[in-house]
């Protein structure tokens, strides 16, 4: 029946692989940046973001749709960050309440240490035990299931499917 909300048993299956292998792909990134980084994945991930944006910096609105956080979250990750001096806050030139999130030398100098560390996790966990043709339909799979979703203007800030970032280059790191 075309409208049976239910899902098959091959269906019901999937999904919670699919669940097992997402919640063990988070939990081991969260683990690994907590233990070699001393903050949570989502600090990286505004560190990260962050150094991929023009002069490393972003209106404080534009980075909470980035890495998928309420304003107010991202307020405190920030001030955070800010105490440990990877990032620093300014006002927004014209407008009395908006704020400039810019990555500082010391967080872009974090960041470059921890990249690799990240990079390996994901590597190790997701990339490595698939095949090339594995690898290909996997990233099939990703486009169709996301291009049937609404589109998310956070993704246009930051665009997740640019190139991959050149190793040799200080800036790049592994999101």
């Amino acid at each position: 029946m075309a409208d049976d909300p239910w899902l098959t048993s091959e269906q019901q299956q999937v999904w919670r692989s699919f669940l097992r292998m997402s919640r063990r792909l988070n939990e081991t990134i969260e683990r690994d940046m907590q233990h070699h980084g001393h903050m949570p994945f989502a600090y990286y991930l505004i560190l990260a973001m962050l150094s991929e944006a023009p002069q490393q910096s972003l209106r404080m609105n534009e980075l909470a749709g980035v890495v998928g956080s309420s304003q107010s979250r991202l307020s405190h990750a920030v001030a955070r960050l800010e105490g440990n001096g990877w990032v620093r806050r300014t006002a927004a030139a014209g407008d009395r309440r908006g704020q400039i999130a810019s990555l500082t030398e010391a967080g872009q100098a974090t960041l470059v240490q921890l990249a690799p560390l990240h990079a390996r996790t994901v590597k190790s966990m997701m990339f490595d035990p698939l095949s090339d043709a594995q690898l290909e339909n996997f990233s099939d799979i990703c486009d169709t299931v996301l291009g049937g979703s609404p589109a998310d203007p956070a993704e246009d800030a930051c665009d997740l499917s640019a190139p991959a970032h050149d190793p040799s280059a200080a800036r790049d790191v592994e999101v």
